[in-house]
């Protein structure tokens, strides 16, 4: 992953860390991720956040099919930190952000609430290489793509090839992991394979699958909450 000049190092991760459930929201170390923020108590998530090291925890809920408050459903064990890189105010009271994914977390446990959002000890320790820039030599580039290719024409997505087959590894499988419209545990699979290798791999069968059932169109705009 390339490192951005304000991102901090492995040794300056705080702690704690407020969390955003989100279904179906997938952040991966290097992504972009944009929000449209509206609810209060994720407005005050953000103000902390610009008050301090601008970093926000993106988990799943694990009950994503049940209705109700997913920002108080239990979540999944691992998610991923990212850093507010663009932030914007609109005249009807919401944030527009931008998060760029950093490193991914376990949840050690959950802490008490602040003015709303919730808040975590989060452990690091297994995910220092997301710092680091890769380039694997071990993914079969080749399969992924023919892989992409069937499910874009499942889907009726049209893609621009000449730019994808220009992309590094580590960019395109981030890009593509995040856009699909995976099903959130397949999202969660993604995040939590241990290496690059491994996580184009499983997506690699997870583009497979899904086109030979075929697959909703992404939507393309920013996550709500």
């Amino acid at each position: 992953m390339s490192r951005l000049p304000f991102d901090p190092d492995f040794d300056d991760l705080p702690g704690s860390l407020p969390i955003f459930p989100l279904p179906g929201v997938l952040l991966l170390p290097g992504g972009r991720l944009p929000l449209n923020i509206f609810e209060p108590r994720y407005l005050a998530m953000i103000q902390d956040a610009l008050l301090g090291r601008r970093l926000i925890g993106m988990v799943q809920p694990k009950a994503e099919e049940e209705e109700g408050d997913t920002g108080a459903a239990p979540v999944y064990g691992t998610g991923c930190a990212g850093r507010i890189t663009a932030f914007q105010e609109t005249e009807d009271g919401r944030y527009l952000i931008t998060l760029t994914g950093l490193i991914r977390f376990d949840i050690l446990e959950e802490l008490a609430g602040v003015r709303g959002y919730r808040l975590v000890r989060a452990d690091w320790s297994r995910y220092a290489g997301d710092l680091e820039a890769i380039d694997p030599p071990g993914i079969d580039r080749e399969r992924m793509l023919e892989a992409l290719r069937a499910y874009f024409d499942a889907t009726g997505i049209a893609g621009d090839w000449e730019a994808i087959g220009e992309t590094p590894n580590e960019k395109l499988i981030t890009s593509i992991a995040m856009i699909c419209p995976f099903e959130p545990r397949e999202k969660q699979a993604l995040l939590e394979a241990p290496t690059l290798e491994q996580r184009a791999e499983a997506m690699t069968a997870i583009l497979e699958m899904a086109a030979l059932r075929g697959a909703p169109a992404p939507d393309g705009g920013a996550a709500r909450h």
